[in-house]
């Protein structure tokens, strides 16, 4: 077989297939193989299968002259299959290379993939001799990015509105996108969906994971899929299914449209765990490469050390594999102009010595890595190991998802008493959870709602979560959801409870919008959009994970109220500081820059803090300057603002404080109405703020 080809002996590196204008590279890293095939395809068929001839410093490679890109390729790893002492080899199975650039398909699940015999008594220490190639995506060269016509941007953190969403999801039913492209990348460079995003005033999008993944055997078992993509198999490639004309220059396009329109694009990227699971899961790339390099195995090493829930650890503190990541985050950065990077279950990459460290060689390599340095950095900062929960342990230049400003909001705008102390920090940007280590506001980054858990129509519609379509027993999913349904467990034809779930989705908006940090929010969540009470939608590819975009229209008011916030925030450097506030006299003024205020309009006491029933804070905010970036010079906002917040049953009458200059305060916001009045109120005047609801006012220098 494969007479045609001669190999010669390449280099080795770079790692993956690297074609140079006369032919193709090979290179692949395995410490522990004993041979390495290159297996050539035509379609699905195999035309070819050759040795790599040479072994150097771990890496398997050769040169196939010739060579074009568009060549089809796999590799058949040799070595011994001895699970107990971690080695997982199968040359009977085709797999995918870490670097491949292209997949030429998705993969589905078939027990073939195995390395074992599915349903042998022995489990995995059974061997599987079935040729599993014609059901394997193959592997595709690619050839030179092209020339990059786009422009780079950099919005700094603290100007920052990230909205996460997905490819697919997002795009699917909208229905200016035509069928040739919806679901993918080119349907996310529609002129409409940009011009949507553009009008919001959102300056990120956050896409959930676009890199090649599988779906489980639980789930095919029940005749669902994975849709999130939370279980990669490579992190070069794009999905296929997210590709409208199967070219990874696709990407690069709608990254260009995304940077014409002022907006970054931020991955969500999975390097703590593989689609290959546990040790009953499929052989696909890492495990039957080299299993004990590329993963973090047991102290019996048939099994796998699991810090993440989802059966494996990738050895992210293995040379090898911390270079694979450094390589994939580089590639990403500078020939797909990516912008930063969301790190799923953060805390399992920095586990060195198995318990986490914020000097871990994980945070070194990047930290040294120059092409990374304008990139934002975002951890989700917990994974399910020992000590696993580490917000606000991160070092610098690192964001955080902060949870705590989840769970405190929800609770207060649930009514639960005694959580002022809480929000009050929450809003004035975490300094309990990122001061202590000298970091700034942009350290956390702030949400109510992410793609894992409900969405803001539901959290407000639901008490309890309904993922019965997950088809596992309603078992999955946080119970702890913090939520409220006003009165009636989903949808409701009462209009008093439907405008109380309308006064809760702006009180979390404007409360999110008008905190120090960095806010995300989940698209469609400015619309309305409901999952009809899942909170674990990772296997709904249908109308329960996809976005209705028909919502929009109905939903006009809100979408209107969330664009105003986003504008407020951008025109107000108050609500984007990039520093704590300190309490003490604002620049150019004789008041405080933060005063903490009790209803009857007085700084608040100790025993305001600490009243078991309190329900009510209000928060007056001097006039901020900020650096003009172009200048360097500082610039003031003339505008003190104070922001009032009734999470109780009942109405509260509030004082309003001096304005510091004998002027009045003018209403900007009040979350009772859906167009709430504008007028002006002196200094010293009552207002009564309506319960479970916001108000904020301004008042010019």
């Amino acid at each position: 077989m494969g007479s045609e080809f001669r190999l010669k002996e390449g280099r080795p590196y770079p790692l993956g297939a690297t074609f140079d204008g006369r032919g193709v590279n090979f290179a692949l890293f395995s410490a522990h193989a004993k041979k390495v095939e290159l297996c050539l395809f035509e379609g699905p068929r195999e035309r070819a299968r050759l040795a790599l001839p040479e072994f150097t410093d771990d890496v398997w490679h050769g040169y196939l002259p010739d060579a074009q890109p568009g060549l089809l390729y796999g590799y058949r790893v040799h070595g011994p299959y001895d699970p107990q002492e971690g080695h997982r080899f199968n040359p009977n199975k085709l797999l995918i290379d870490p670097y491949a650039r292209a997949i030429s398909g998705s993969l589905e699940w078939n027990e073939l993939h195995c390395g074992y015999i599915v349903g042998d008594p022995r489990g995995d220490l059974s061997f599987d001799t079935r040729d599993n190639a014609a059901l394997m995506p193959k592997c595709r060269v690619v050839g030179p990015a092209l020339a990059w016509n786009g422009k780079d941007i950099h919005t700094p953190r603290s100007h920052s509105v990230i909205y996460e969403l997905h490819v697919r999801g997002y795009t699917i039913r909208h229905p200016a996108v035509g069928d040739d492209v919806r679901g993918t990348m080119a349907g996310l460079r529609h002129p409409e969906i940009i011009r949507h995003l553009r009008e919001l005033g959102i300056t990120a999008v956050e896409l959930l994971p676009i890199h090649p993944f599988a779906t489980t055997r639980t789930l095919a078992a029940k005749g669902l899929r994975e849709f999130w993509g939370y279980n990669s198999i490579n992190f070069f490639a794009l999905e296929p299914r997210y590709l409208a004309g199967g070219d990874i220059d696709d990407f690069r396009r709608t990254v260009q449209a995304l940077h014409e329109a002022g907006i970054e694009v931020i991955l969500d990227v999975v390097f703590n765990h593989s689609g290959e699971t546990d040790e009953l899961g499929p052989t696909l790339s890492f495990r039957g490469i080299d299993n004990a390099s590329y993963y973090c195995l047991a102290e019996n090493k048939r099994r796998y050390r699991d810090t993440t829930g989802c059966g494996n650890t990738l050895n992210v503190g293995h040379p090898r594999v911390q270079q694979m990541v450094v390589d994939s985050l580089r590639y990403w950065a500078k020939d797909m102009h990516v912008d930063g990077f969301r790190f799923d279950l953060a805390v399992s990459l920095a586990r060195p010595e198995g318990e986490f460290s914020p000097t871990a060689p994980f945070f070194a390599c990047i930290l040294q890595e120059p092409i990374l340095a304008r990139t934002k950095l975002i951890a989700e900062p917990w994974d399910l190991g020992p000590a696993g929960y580490r917000l606000g342990g991160f070092p610098p230049r690192w964001s955080e998802w902060n949870d705590r400003f989840r769970n405190d909001m929800r609770r207060f705008w649930r009514g639960d008493a005694g959580h002022v102390g809480d929000v009050a920090f929450r809003l004035s940007g975490s300094s309990d959870v990122f001061d202590l280590s000298k970091r700034k506001p942009t350290a956390g980054v702030n949400f109510v709602t992410a793609h894992d858990g409900f969405t803001l129509a539901d959290l407000v519609n639901y008490n309890a979560k309904h993922n019965e379509t997950n088809r596992e027993n309603d078992l999955d999913g946080s119970t702890d959801n913090f939520s409220w349904n006003c009165g009636v467990e989903g949808p409701s034809g009462d209009p008093e409870i439907n405008r109380l779930r309308e006064r809760q989705k702006r009180n979390f908006m404007a409360t999110l919008l008008l905190s120090l940090g960095i806010p995300m929010i989940v698209a469609g969540d400015e619309f309305g959009r409901t999952q009809g009470g899942n909170n674990n939608a990772y296997c709904q590819d249908n109308e329960t994970g996809w976005v209705d975009w028909t919502e929009l229209e109905r939903n006009q008011d809100f979408f209107k109220f969330v664009r105003r916030l986003i504008k407020l925030r951008a025109d107000h450097p108050v609500f984007r500081r990039s520093s704590f506030f300190l309490g003490d006299l604002a620049e150019e003024s004789d008041v405080k820059d933060i005063v903490w205020l009790s209803p009857d309009g007085e700084e608040m006491t100790q025993a305001d803090w600490y009243g078991p029933h309190n329900r009510c804070l209000g928060v007056r905010y001097a006039a901020t300057s900020e650096m003009d970036t172009e200048t360097y010079t500082r610039r003031l906002d003339p505008h003190a603002f104070l922001l009032l917040m009734n999470a109780g049953p009942q109405s509260v009458e509030f004082v309003l404080p001096d304005t510091g200059a004998d002027r009045k305060w003018g209403s900007v916001i009040d979350t009772a109405y859906d167009d709430a009045p504008k007028r002006l109120f002196d200094p010293r005047a009552k207002f009564r703020l309506a319960a479970h609801a916001l108000a904020l006012f301004i008042s010019e220098l």
